[in-house]
């Protein structure tokens, strides 16, 4: 039998080499590195979990922040600057109101005078086409006479008179009257006089009257400017 046990001389021994034995069970050390490689992995996954929870967190402190600032500057605003331009804002309201009143009462005006210059027209064409519009005024001027008056005189235009003086003198057959032609009266128009008393009740006063209460002073007889 060889005896294994004999000790070898060195000059026996032809080359030296390092013998590395490998690990018994291979598939345990794979397991092994592969666990430490998803510690890692969850460690980091970890780490950086953590980081985007403090962004997070920080990110929503920083709009909380913000929006206190917002807040405190609007509040500072509303007490110092707002105010004052809630002022300015009042004033030019009261400006823009009063210049609107003054605007509408240019228009009413101007629509109250365009209203008299039709009425004008309208009054013209029917006195010239109509005398007997005249009948009514006087009869409303003599009825402003005294109850006890036997006399009264009359003036018209020449031309109202041509047509209604037997009119006149029939309708008040009971009074002592005195018909006068008179070209200062405006047809349409009269002048009743008794016992002192006088009647105006030409086209001018009686337009005067009628466009007074309106609020406006406008004569019947506008005059044109020379040119």
């Amino acid at each position: 039998m060889r005896n294994y046990l004999r000790f070898i001389p060195g000059e026996e021994v032809g080359a030296v080499e390092q013998w590395n034995f490998d690990p018994v069970d291979k598939a345990a050390v794979l397991l092994a590195a592969k666990a430490k490689v998803s510690e890692a992995a969850v460690d980091h996954l970890k780490e950086e979990s953590l980081k985007q929870e403090g962004y997070a967190e920080g990110f929503i402190q920083g709009q909380a922040q913000a929006a206190l600032e917002a807040q405190r500057q609007i509040t500072d605003y509303i007490a110092n600057e707002g105010q004052k331009a809630a002022r300015e804002f009042a004033g030019l309201f009261v400006t823009a109101q009063a210049q609107m009143a003054d605007a509408e009462q240019v228009m009413a005006r101007g629509v109250l005078d365009l209203a008299c210059e039709l009425a004008r027209q309208v009054v013209r064409r029917e006195l010239s086409i109509n005398t007997d519009t005249l009948q009514p005024v006087l009869r409303e001027a003599m009825g402003l006479l005294a109850a006890d008056t036997k006399s009264a005189v009359i003036r018209l235009n020449p031309l109202d008179l041509e047509v209604l003086e037997p009119v006149i003198r029939s309708e008040f057959a009971g009074l002592a009257l005195t018909l006068l032609p008179d070209e200062a009266i405006s047809r349409g128009g009269c002048l009743v006089e008794s016992a002192g008393t006088v009647v105006d009740g030409t086209l001018e006063k009686r337009w005067t009257r009628a466009v007074a209460t309106l609020g406006l002073e406008s004569a019947w007889e506008v005059p044109v400017d020379e040119p």
